[in-house]
């Protein structure tokens, strides 16, 4: 599934909006400042690789000191929200965690678990600690899928990951304010 013309966010029409409300908390801004977590799953690495240059490169665009930015491993996707609650809660506090690797659907039910759990688990970390985590974590029917999504382009998800992570910083710190 892909978003269409009709389901992309439309800055224009969200300004009409704007005078209607008291406070609009729209932060797209940079990344200078920030000092971003990435919690990435060394099982299917070769994909993981591919969203880790993504990442980086989305960090670097929205203009994140690569000395604020810090790589941690784990084995697989199960284990990325503890890794990503040790980052979070870290005395070298972060403004943000991004969880990278990819679950490829097998011919077993591991999938299952594994995506699932792994999705809960980001999510938790992030609503107890209150540093946004972003789930940057493949979930695809295959390697092709996974590849295609790990493109060293624009496409590229750990890219985006990034991107997001720098603005819920953004917002996140704006609200406490």
């Amino acid at each position: 599934m892909t978003s269409s013309d009709e389901t992309e966010f439309d800055a224009a029409a969200a300004e009409v909006l704007r005078p209607h409300v008291g406070t609009w908390i729209d932060e797209a801004g940079g990344g200078a400042g920030r000092r971003v977590a990435i919690a990435a799953a060394r099982f299917n690495g070769g994909i993981t690789l591919r969203l880790l240059a993504g990442a980086l490169a989305g960090l670097d665009e929205a203009g994140v000191a690569a000395a604020d930015v810090t790589v941690a491993w784990a084995p697989g996707a199960f284990e990325l929200p503890l890794v990503a609650r040790t980052l979070a809660t870290s005395p070298a506090r972060v403004d943000a965690v991004i969880a990278l690797g990819a679950v490829i659907r097998g011919e077993t039910g591991h999938y299952d678990f594994v995506a699932g759990e792994c999705a809960r688990g980001l999510q938790t970390v992030q609503l107890e600690t209150g540093v946004p985590v972003v789930f940057g974590v493949l979930t695809t029917e295959d390697v092709a899928q996974a590849l295609d999504r790990s493109r060293t382009d624009a496409s590229n998800k750990g890219r985006e990951a990034a991107l997001t992570a720098v603005e819920m910083a953004a917002v996140v710190r704006r609200i406490r304010r």
